[in-house]
């Protein structure tokens, strides 16, 4: 099975940007995910192709037409359709490591990219589009964002990553941020690569490891922390 993505934007010039380069663009072109950008205002009325309006109830900027999207997801996704429908936004549910995994294992998924002050509620409930944000900040556009969510996902489909085991240990697997990484020169700037690590005794590495990846967690992101010894 394929996995399939369609990006619903006004800027498919974006794409496929850096998902067409490295492992991801090298795994596009040996046909194991497909990426389609499709223009939202080709699906417009009017001959200025408009895709927004003022915003009911009055306030700045302009809201995306709901008629007009729904236009562009029904020619997107189709009845039958298996592949979830996303729009990025800043109130959308965090994008976890375990959500990535989930739609990695699927068919693949429809992305609307948002513009201008946002997207008209009642196409968002019309179509269930499920809402991702992938940060506390705001971005000109979704676009961005459905890149950052293609990566996550295409680098975790079978066959792209080089070597399967080199994500089994990285951060959010497991609940915990990834440990310190070293390698050659031995020492640098008076530094050197910890001796555990050039040790050549396994366990003890794996026990340095983890001890580490502890440490940074209640560090840095003690809501992670919580979580993962409540699951303990």
């Amino acid at each position: 099975m394929m996995f399939r993505a369609t990006v619903l934007t006004l800027y498919p010039e974006m794409f496929p940007g850096g998902l067409g380069m490295s492992l991801a663009g090298r795994a596009m072109e040996r046909g194991d995910w497909a990426l389609e950008a499709v223009q939202i205002r080709d699906f417009a009325t009017d001959r200025h192709r408009t895709v927004d309006d003022t915003p009911a109830g009055g306030g700045a900027g302009m809201v995306m037409r709901a008629d007009i999207i729904a236009k562009a997801i029904d020619h997107a996704s189709p009845a039958g359709d298996p592949r979830p429908r996303i729009l990025m936004s800043p109130r959308g549910k965090p994008l976890t490591q375990d959500r990535v995994r989930e739609l990695a294992a699927g068919p693949g998924a429809v992305i609307l990219c948002g513009r201008f002050e946002g997207v008209d509620q009642r196409v968002i409930d019309a179509r269930e589009l499920e809402e991702i944000s992938i940060g506390d900040f705001i971005l000109s556009g979704g676009e961005p964002a459905a890149l950052v969510l293609l990566d996550a996902i295409v680098r975790l489909l079978p066959g792209v990553m080089g070597n399967e085991s080199s994500g089994e240990e990285e951060s959010f697997e497991g609940g915990l941020l990834e440990h310190p990484h070293y390698t050659r020169p031995q020492e640098f700037e008076g530094r050197p690569i910890p001796e555990v690590l050039t040790s050549g005794n396994h366990g003890k590495i794996a026990k340095w490891r983890r001890a580490e990846a502890e440490k940074l967690t209640k560090e840095r992101r003690p809501d992670l922390w919580a979580e993962h010894e409540a699951e303990r």
